[in-house]
Order: C-alpha cells, then structure tokens, then sequence
C-alpha cells in the first residue's frame, strides 16, 4: 500500500519538476529474476531507476538508514534491505540472490558510490547476476535534477552473459562487468536504449 501511494507521488513529482522520462522500458522481462544495472550519481537514482518500471525494483541500501523512522518505512516499501558499513557483506550478496531466485527485481549501482561522471565499476553485480541467472538490464540515468531540466531512464536491451558464464573466469567476469558500463555509457552519450 506504501509503495503504491509513494509511487504515485514520485512519479508525479519527478514528472513535474523533472520532467522524468522512460525509454525502453519494453526491454525488460514481465517476470523472472532481473538485475537493472545502473550509473549513479544522485540519492534520488534509486526512486528515479523504479517509478515508471512495471514490476517493484528492490535494492541495498545502508544499514543507517534503516534508524530513521519515517526514511526506513519508505525505503523498505520501495524494496530496500540493509548493508552494512564497509561494502557489501556476503549476507547482502546471499539476500540479493535468494531474491532474484524468487524471481524478483534488483536495482544495482555497480559503481558502488556516487560519481559525477561514469566511474569504475566493481564486480558485484555481475557475481549476483550469475549466481542467481538474472537477466542483466543496463540502464543510464540521463541529466541533472535540476529544476523543470529533463532527467531520462533509458534502458537497454539485456546484456548476453552467457559467453562470461561459459568462461566462468575472473577475467570473463572483468569483461562482463566492462560490457554492461559500456552499454551504460552508450545510452549516456544517446539517450536511447541500447540494442
């Protein structure tokens, strides 16, 4: 009921004053296990990466968060659970797993931190998506939340991860990660889903 109600407002909120825009939402699967893959450079990427997806995103969120009572109601009805201080634990690597074993939606930030400009992006994702067989959506987040400045979720077509997984090397697993920011950083100079 929360996530419904507070949708409903982001979606309006961020149409109105950012005049938020989604393309190629038709790129990701109605069901099955899917991991969005994501730059990030803003605290608001989260709710602008899941307003206008048909189906709940989850996501990691810090464990401080969850302390602040009216913060923590919100973010657990938009999917969050916590992560401790100092990365990623390997019960937050096991929850994301189970998760999208349960057929579910993650939103991951591989870079791990907010960055102006595409940073470099760490391995997690693409350890999580092969683990747990998640279709791998890449997704630019495009323009500045600026007032009436039109901000874009652009999401491209699945990654094909099968040819990594065959390799099942630390190197294939580099070249996968690499494969995915390329694509984000395609539709960020675009503005268009990715083929």
């Amino acid at each position: 009921m929360l996530y419904a109600f507070s949708r409903g407002i982001i979606r309006g909120i961020y149409r109105l004053l950012f005049r938020l825009e989604a393309k190629g939402l038709e790129n990701i699967p109605a069901e099955g296990p899917v991991i969005l893959c994501s730059n990030h450079k803003s605290l608001q990427d989260p709710f602008t990466l899941g307003a206008f997806v048909p189906r709940k995103v989850h996501y990691m969120a810090k464990a401080e968060l969850f302390k602040i009572p009216v913060v923590s109601q919100v973010i657990r009805a938009w999917g969050a659970f916590p992560v401790k201080r100092g990365g990623v634990s390997k019960e937050a690597i096991r929850n994301a797993i189970d998760l999208l074993k349960s057929g579910k939606v993650m939103g991951i930030f591989p870079e791990g931190t907010r960055n102006e400009s595409l940073g470099a992006a760490k391995r997690g994702a693409v350890t999580i998506a092969v683990r747990s067989g998640a279709t791998v959506i890449p997704v630019a987040l495009v323009g500045e939340y600026r007032l009436f400045r039109k901000v874009k979720a652009v999401y491209g077509a699945p990654v094909d991860m099968k040819p990594f997984v065959e390799a099942g090397t630390s190197e294939a697993m580099d070249a996968a990660t690499e494969k995915i920011m390329s694509k984000i950083r395609e539709m960020l100079q675009t503005g268009r889903p990715s083929a």
